[in-house]
């Protein structure tokens, strides 16, 4: 073998309740002598790899060792993640805190804490512990650093079977890796579990009429600011949520999406008709925080929201429910429809790949409807 295929991958075990250092490597002479020598070194045929004890001086020794010898690869060792450190964590205590059954194990706290630190929204952290707590609790005889890999591909296994939907089991996943690669640090060891084929679903959207009679239905203003928002600005729930006063730019004709998904910023636009609908509202409501807000000053719900754009749907006589989500797919599509560049729309949606975007052309009908169907060339008269 030549020195430049000469490679180890180190990764984190567990082994017996013990973090271990895992040691992956291309069969090679040289390389088998060398890791022989390494102190307290044993064999996985579990993981099919060498360890040693996971400690920073047995980390060094296999850099001094190799040097020069092999590449030691640490990408499935280190998280090389960016994090922002300046920010508030998320507040978990009520999750903490909730009251339990006597038999029932809840999350460990390890678990919220680092839920909290990467600053996780509440729904995320709200969906992940319901999750995990499943999982603990069909092994709650286990000890949960002692259920292994083929343990969680099991327990898949059993929701399969109890046909639970690909969202479901993905959300599942989800949690579980959450625990081993990043609460106890072991970004490898995980990652071999099947996920189920992602489903190719189109979005669900409305025709612009159908947009104007749902806005048209709603109750009263501050319901018809919600509604056109949501469509104008092509927002998700909770960005709509999030919204606060300063975020609305009238002079730039922008709005501010801060902490959005995936904790990144973005703007978008701006409708001069929902401006001037959005300084009515103010006069009248006079929010002080939030763009919507509740009772006692609190931020709006995402259940209000749901039944604002649900009920307008219905009084508008819409042949589907129409959701918050609908408007935002409605959104993208209309302006796609419109001759915008994809490329623009993704921008303005905040996704990270144009990829994501490019479901909408599937739904945009301005230019199948050029197309000439082969039954309108035939002749079908008696």
């Amino acid at each position: 073998m030549s020195q430049s295929r000469k490679v180890l991958n180190l990764e984190h075990l567990l082994i017996g309740g013990r973090r271990q250092i895992g040691i992956k490597f291309y069969p090679d002479k040289v390389l088998q002598e060398l890791i022989k020598t390494l102190p307290n070194v044993k064999w996985s045929t579990t993981h099919g790899m060498a360890y040693i004890p996971n400690h920073k001086s047995n980390l060094n020794l296999i850099f001094n060792k190799f040097r020069g010898i092999a590449w030691v690869s640490t990408k499935f060792f280190f998280d090389t993640k960016a994090h922002n450190k300046e920010v508030e964590p998320t507040d978990v205590s009520k999750y903490k805190i909730k009251k339990v059954t006597k038999n029932y194990r809840k999350c460990p706290d390890s678990y919220f804490d680092k839920l909290s630190l990467k600053r996780y929204s509440l729904n995320t952290v709200k969906t992940y512990t319901m999750m995990f707590e499943k999982f603990i609790n069909h092994y709650k005889n286990y000890k949960i650093d002692d259920i292994t890999e083929n343990d969680v591909r099991e327990y898949i296994k059993i929701l399969v079977s109890q046909n639970k939907s690909n969202s479901f089991l993905n959300q599942m996943i989800n949690s579980i890796k959450f625990y081993y690669e990043v609460v106890l640090e072991m970004p490898n060891i995980y990652y071999k579990i099947e996920r189920p084929r992602k489903e190719r679903k189109l979005p669900k959207v409305i025709s612009k009429e159908e947009v104007r009679l749902v806005i048209q239905n709603t109750n009263n203003l501050k319901h018809k600011c919600i509604v056109s928002l949501l469509y104008s600005a092509g927002l998700r729930r909770s960005e709509l949520l999030n919204l606060e006063l300063s975020d609305i730019d009238s002079s730039r004709m922008v709005i501010h999406i801060r902490e959005t998904k995936g904790n990144k910023d973005r703007i978008t636009i701006l409708s001069y008709k929902i401006l001037s609908d959005l300084r009515i509202y103010f006069k009248i409501w006079k929010p002080k925080k939030y763009l919507f807000e509740g009772p006692f000053e609190k931020k709006y719900t995402g259940g209000s929201v749901v039944n604002v754009v649900k009920n307008a749907g219905k009084k508008a006589k819409i042949r589907i429910r129409v959701t918050p989500h609908m408007l935002r797919h409605s959104f993208a599509t209309h302006l796609l429809e419109a001759g915008t560049d994809l490329r623009y729309i993704q921008v303005l949606l905040g996704h990270n790949s144009t990829k994501t975007t490019e479901i909408y052309t599937q739904v945009a009908i301005n230019h199948i409807q050029i197309i000439k169907s082969p039954l309108d060339s035939l002749s079908l008269e008696d």
